[in-house]
């Protein structure tokens, strides 16, 4: 019997490369439901190819566009947080995969998980700004949330059947991002088209640009804070530059137990689908002879201030994970267009923070207005930058 898939974030890298495992594995997996942003012409090969039956678009232009062009197919096409909503309750779904970037990932997974459905994450924000709602969430209705981060899912697989009471410290690796081993001043020039160079891992521009900065590995600290119950400081960021080694933990015998192998996202996409089986995938066999080593070092905190930062938002808790996460991607969205130096970006941050009274435990409501009212901060600093 196939397993029905959702997808929100369908026409990005998460989203593309899952439906690559379900090309795959057809006779296993189905695809009742897709969500795009404003990607018209990918989600109508998408539909045509896996034929779902409900498709969202956030935008209500591209959803009209989307129904015209598939009036001919037996799809109903919806649009926004509704229609978001609408496919994370869909009664037929097995597996809820949560591919998009940004906070709009948080209500559609609450949903899913008050509809009973298995979580596949692959949405940083949810549990960063919204940990503490969706972990009791999914414990309460029983549900499942199967990471699918590459570092993750590597911590997944090896708490796989060890006590929790055993975990020392997790080992979270990271290959250092586009700019690893630079200095602050040979940052001052870098402009957004240089950071999108990743030298590992084929990731969407925003999250690129989070990986050189390290944004993006201490929104993974705060991440797997929620899904593996530790503490921030239980977790410990490594390098790793060959991106082989994805993380380990360290357990309190003195064993450390690690995850190898090349970087590929395919793998632990596939890993959540058929959790707790695995499939034979036409990747690379690790060759470890020829790999000859695996070599670590500790992050540059004094250059790459996105981790530092991320670790006082994590400590602090309440709404300023909020706050880090939401002034960085609206930093990130004015460096992508060559408004701010990369620099820029931890200034913008560090303000937004200083700026905050933290709520202790915020509701959804909350966190969402703390999401626009940074947002709205970082813009007006901005302005008060072009003044200057």
């Amino acid at each position: 019997m196939q397993k029905q898939i959702v997808i929100i974030g369908s026409t990005g890298s998460i989203g593309t490369q899952a439906l690559d495992i379900v090309r795959t594995y057809s006779g296993d997996l189905g695809v009742l439901g897709l969500a795009a942003g404003r990607n018209v012409d990918l989600m109508e090969r998408q539909i045509r190819e896996f034929s779902p039956a409900l498709a969202c678009m956030w935008d209500e232009k591209a959803a009209e566009d989307l129904r015209i062009r598939t009036a001919d197919l037996p799809v109903r096409v919806v649009s926004g947080m509704d229609g978001l909503l609408e496919l994370a309750q869909m009664e037929r779904a097995d597996l809820f995969l949560n591919a998009v970037v940004g906070m709009i990932g948080i209500r559609p997974t609450l949903a899913a998980i008050a509809a009973g459905k298995t979580i596949a994450l692959a949405n940083k924000e949810t549990l960063v700004s919204a940990g503490h709602l969706i972990m009791p969430a999914a414990a309460a209705a029983g549900v499942r949330i199967l990471p699918v981060d590459s570092e993750h899912s590597a911590i997944f697989q090896c708490l796989n059947g060890e006590p929790h009471g055993s975990i020392r410290k997790i080992l979270l690796t990271c290959s250092g991002g586009t700019f690893r081993g630079r200095k602050r001043a040979e940052l001052e020039g870098v402009r957004a088209a240089d950071a999108l160079k990743n030298p590992n891992w084929d990731m969407g521009g925003k999250v690129t640009i989070d990986s050189a900065s390290l944004v993006n590995k201490g929104l993974e600290v705060m991440e797997a804070a929620w899904l593996f119950d530790v503490r921030p400081d239980d977790i410990k960021v490594v390098v790793q530059p060959q991106s082989i080694l994805h993380s380990a933990v360290s357990f309190c015998d003195g064993t450390v137990m690690a995850q190898l192998a090349h970087p590929d996202m395919h793998l632990p996409i596939q890993y959540a689908f058929f959790w707790p089986d695995r499939r034979p995938l036409d990747l690379p066999q690790l060759d470890l002879a020829a790999l000859g080593g695996v070599y670590f070092e500790d992050p540059d905190t004094e250059t790459f201030l996105g981790l530092p930062l991320a670790y006082r938002a994590a400590r602090t808790g309440g709404s300023m994970p909020t706050v880090f996460n939401a002034a960085n991607e609206e930093a990130v969205a004015h460096f992508m267009r060559d408004e701010i130096r990369f620099l820029d970006i931890y200034d913008l941050i560090t303000a937004a923070m200083d700026a905050h009274t933290v709520l202790a435990a915020p509701s959804l409501e909350e966190i969402l207005a703390v999401e626009q009212e940074t947002r709205a901060r970082v813009r007006e600093l901005m302005k008060e930058r072009q003044r200057v």
